[in-house]
């Protein structure tokens, strides 16, 4: 592994298709080939791009952990390769243990685990915690690479 253990948050929106304010990813703390984790405060941020006149919700969790596992994509993409492009297809098993998120102190710990994968989709399980490592949000997700829909939606 030639990349960088550790990241801020401009060395992560170089390596996923979010940047500004949609970079909701603030520190790579630790990577693997099978897993990442990941922390970040932006759902305390009041301009955080998902936050609703009914404040930042908690579904809006897996799009915390859809954003470490294309980090974890680019992190593992060949030196100087493009990773492939990708999209969530589905989430399953998700359980959300609170309503909202932007009331929640200090910072969040992002968690993916990739479980199974081939060129064309990866299974992961993720888990977002709060500092205290109290469970947000588990559940499964499958992230579908290469396909002309992910194809068209990288370019």
């Amino acid at each position: 592994m030639t990349a960088p253990q550790t990241l801020d948050q401009a060395g992560i929106a170089r390596r996923i298709p979010h940047s500004g304010t949609m970079c909701l990813l603030e520190r790579l703390e630790s990577w693997d080939a099978n897993a990442i984790h990941c922390t970040t405060e932006t759902h305390a941020h009041a301009d955080n791009p998902l936050r609703t006149a009914s404040g930042l919700l908690s579904p809006n969790l897996i799009e915390y952990a859809a954003q470490a596992m294309a980090l974890h994509g680019g992190l593992l993409a060949a030196e100087g390769s493009e990773p492939s492009a990708g999209f969530l297809a589905s989430a399953r098993n998700v359980r959300l243990a609170v309503e909202r998120i932007d009331d929640i102190a200090g910072v969040l710990h992002v968690h993916a685990q990739r479980i199974s994968g081939d060129v064309s989709q990866i299974l992961y399980e993720f888990a977002v915690k709060d500092a205290h490592g109290r469970p947000l949000a588990e559940g499964r997700a499958v992230v579908v690479l290469n396909t002309p829909l992910a194809m068209e939606a990288s370019s």
